[in-house]
């Protein structure tokens, strides 16, 4: 567990129904958590570190939301759009885009991958941080990249574009210096710049 901005915590940890390291986030002024998976230290890498809310950036990343629960005995926040994927009994209540989660977390549209694909953005110590589901991750050299094509749907360059024109306004109305992934590395700094460059394709 590292800290990746002021306040913002970040780890990696293995999900084994996609075989692959995913990323989840910690924002320890809030005490919210993105995308939870347990830390590979266990609970105790969140000892007097109280987590009051679960926040998932897209529907599909409940992740070990289940175990946060139970611990902590916190809500889990997925936008209302994705609500449908919790039909089978799973306690997760809705939110809007532009609604505050928490004091200092606000809930942004991406939409275009998913209607419910959320930027969540934190003021992490005033030089804030985006987080992102599955819009954007980091490619095989580290860059910024998309997904495949065949997980983008029936016309994957309509939806990159729609996406590149969500970056695009994203990077222009919020400040943020860190970019969170669920899939790929954080960018601590120069998140906003990256993520414009990216929108310009």
């Amino acid at each position: 567990m590292e800290e990746i901005a002021p306040g913002v915590l970040h780890w990696t940890a293995y999900r084994e129904t996609i075989g692959a390291d995913v990323h989840s986030y910690y924002d320890l002024a809030s005490g919210t958590v993105l995308d939870p998976m347990v830390p590979p230290e266990g609970f105790e890498a969140l000892t007097d570190r109280p987590v009051h809310r679960i926040v998932l950036t897209n529907r599909h990343h409940y992740r070990q939301a289940d175990a946060f629960r139970e611990r902590f005995g916190c809500p889990v926040l997925c936008h209302e759009a994705g609500l449908h994927q919790f039909a089978d009994g799973r306690e997760v209540e809705g939110f809007a885009f532009g609604d505050e989660l928490a004091p200092g977390v606000r809930a942004h549209a991406v939409g275009v991958l998913t209607p419910e694909e959320t930027a969540v953005h934190l003021e992490a110590g005033g030089t804030g941080a985006l987080a992102f589901a599955d819009a954007v991750v980091r490619g095989r050299s580290g860059e910024l990249a998309f997904v495949s094509d065949r997980l983008l749907g029936d016309d994957p360059e309509a939806i990159k574009a729609g996406l590149r024109s969500a970056f695009a306004r994203l990077a222009a109305e919020l400040t943020f210096d860190a970019l969170l992934m669920a899939h790929g590395e954080p960018q601590s700094r120069d998140g906003r710049s990256a993520l414009a460059a990216f929108a310009g394709g």
